[in-house]
């Protein structure tokens, strides 16, 4: 007897678009590993539509436009009743986790964090200083060799990276592919 498929709701910062980014690519890398389990998947996102979207339906995956701060987003989610819940950002997870907690308390969440916006908020302050500095704005070995230490105390104090932590620890499980992070 088979186990019942899964049910996977993914909201996304945007909707894929897998030749205008590498994270785009990546979530189809995610989508087609979903439905290869024979997994039912639902996509949803706040976003407007690009120009570039994938077709989604066109590979099984219902569709749903969702809106930040509105309660129609308690309706379809109790109405969907998801298995699992994969939040593409950290962001997504804060503007939506509360609410899959609260009408699918059973539902696993899953956050996506192929790279941590906190890391590369770092870096790219670590970017500013050096430019500011008058140093080569051509030379970026210093900006990628800076130890994790020099990275993480210039992480601590920001408050993108404690949001950032604070949606890890709510979700049940993240998903991180690079070794830094």
């Amino acid at each position: 007897m088979h186990a019942p498929a899964l049910h996977v709701l993914v909201i996304g910062y945007v909707w894929p678009e897998p030749r205008s980014s590498a994270a785009g690519g990546h979530m189809m890398q995610l989508l087609e590993s979903f439905l290869e389990r024979g997994w039912r998947i639902t996509f949803s996102s706040p976003a407007a539509v690009g120009e570039h979207k994938a077709d989604l339906t066109s590979l099984g995956i219902a569709e749903q436009a969702i809106e930040l701060n509105n309660s129609s987003f308690d309706h379809f989610i109790t109405q969907l009743a998801p298995d699992v819940v994969l939040f593409d950002r950290f962001m997504m997870e804060e503007q939506f986790g509360w609410r899959v907690e609260k009408h699918c308390p059973g539902a696993l969440r899953v956050l996506e964090t192929s790279d941590l916006q906190s890391l590369r908020d770092a870096r790219q302050q670590l970017l500013r200083r050096r430019l500011a500095e008058g140093l080569d704005s051509n030379d970026f070995r210093a900006l990628f060799n800076t130890s994790g230490p020099d990275l993480y105390r210039q992480m601590a104090s920001a408050d993108l990276a404690q949001r950032e932590l604070a949606s890890i620890y709510r979700s049940d499980l993240s998903l991180m592919i690079s070794d830094v992070e």
